[in-house]
């Protein structure tokens, strides 16, 4: 029970950790176009990112993947911009008719350069062969499933105050939000050591 509690933890603070804040930056994106009564579509896709998370950690596990941090750091950089964009690009536009299958699978991916991002510190913390950490990549998940949860019911508080006490209408919330996760993203890419090389 110890050990389940250490690493639902893990998952909880690597998600809910300020000063790793890609993650949250991502979660606001994803989640701003969508209130409450959204609440399934938003399930399905901050699962589908925890889908692919944990396959990326589960190749890193098994030593199927390995990566360079500075080049996945600007990747994960460059998704969070991609669904900040896409907020902006189709706000405004009805999306009754759409489904969600493109956009999980996208998250999917999303998820899977997101869980490479931490693969190499992952494996650090669990010594022993690669079947030893199955266990506790699930408790992982887990953890990271309730911070994402977390987040996304803070995204959703806010969105509703905004627009019934503050009446900002949804449109304007999106841009207001979906602008802000840029602004901070810019500096980041422009910072990425990459660009030192």
């Amino acid at each position: 029970m110890d050990e389940f509690l250490i690493f639902l933890k893990t998952g909880l603070t690597h998600v809910l950790n300020f000063h790793a804040y890609d993650h949250l930056l991502f979660l606001v994106a994803l989640a701003v176009p969508y209130v409450a009564k959204d609440w399934k579509r938003i399930i399905i896709l901050i699962s589908s990112f925890t889908l692919g998370h944990t396959i990326s950690l589960l190749l890193s596990v098994f030593n199927i993947v390995k990566v360079l941090d500075s080049w996945v750091e600007l990747l994960i950089l460059a998704t969070i911009l991609i669904t900040a964009f896409y907020n902006i690009i189709l706000v405004g536009k009805s999306s009754k008719n759409n489904t969600i299958t493109f956009i999980a699978v996208v998250t999917v991916f999303f998820g899977i350069l997101h869980g490479l991002g931490f693969s190499n510190y992952f494996n650090s913390l669990l010594p022993g062969k690669p079947t030893d950490k199955l266990l506790p990549l699930l408790e992982f998940a887990i953890g990271i499933e309730g911070a994402q949860i977390i987040v996304v019911i803070l995204v959703l508080i806010l969105a509703f105050i905004s627009q019934t006490l503050f009446r900002f209408n949804k449109r304007d919330f999106i841009l207001i939000m979906s602008s802000f996760v840029l602004g901070v993203l810019v500096p980041l890419i422009l910072e990425n050591p990459i660009w030192k090389k």
